[in-house]
């Protein structure tokens, strides 16, 4: 150390409690009611201050980027198991029942993974690797003959972001499985040839199964 540096003061134990307080709250909470819960009640359900919060997390995204970080890496290490299999189709849907199993049981890494969110700068190179994988995996199927040829990656990724939007709710307000089987019934959209239909892994909803999925869909929806 130079004469007349002074050493950076160190965090107090208390302001480390404090983000390990907020981290779990808002972990939690976004995992329940997604990612457009207030900070306010966020901060509330940690047991500290507004101004707490705001000290460690100056902004929406800052807290989301720092709670998500594991769930992303997670979702990169999938992706990249998906490349290393010998058959593209099997790869995709491997990969695609990893991605919205957590779909299913996290509305925050729901609404982060199915819309596009400014500022969450570890997103950004998981969006960038499922691209990459997508792309990968939807040329090697085609190549194999086992995926349309007219497909492109866009028709995938809007596909499932629109339908992993659902997922949450399908597996709340739906029968078993619901959402495995709204997946099988994408995948086998996606296949070329005439071939027996795969069997579906899960009962279809009833009219009663639908409207309850709608409803938790809806804008109205309460956590």
């Amino acid at each position: 150390m130079t004469p007349g540096t002074q050493r950076p003061a160190p965090v107090r134990r208390d302001a480390l409690r404090n983000r390990e307080l907020l981290l779990a709250a808002a972990r939690k909470a976004f995992a329940a009611e997604g990612l457009e819960i207030p900070l306010d009640e966020i901060a509330r359900r940690a047991g500290v201050g507004n101004a707490t919060l705001y000290r460690n997390f100056p902004t929406r995204a800052a807290l989301i980027d720092a709670v998500f970080q594991d769930a992303l890496l997670d979702t990169i290490a999938a992706g990249d198991e998906a490349r290393r299999a010998a058959d593209p189709w099997a790869g995709l849907a491997g990969y695609l029942e990893a991605v919205f199993t957590v779909l299913a049981t996290d509305r925050g890494a729901n609404d982060l993974m199915t819309t596009a969110i400014e500022g969450v700068t570890s997103l950004d190179s998981v969006h960038a690797h499922n691209h990459e994988t997508i792309t990968l995996l939807v040329d090697g199927a085609q190549r194999a003959g086992a995926m349309r040829p007219d497909i492109t990656v866009e028709d995938v990724l809007l596909g499932l972001a629109t339908l992993g939007r659902s997922v949450p709710s399908l597996a709340v307000a739906g029968p078993p499985h619901a959402w495995r089987r709204q997946l099988a019934l994408f995948l086998d959209g996606l296949r070329a040839g005439e071939r027996p239909p795969a069997e579906l892994p899960a009962p279809g909803m009833t009219a009663q199964d639908l409207a309850a999925v709608l409803l938790d869909l809806g804008p109205h929806r309460q956590g």
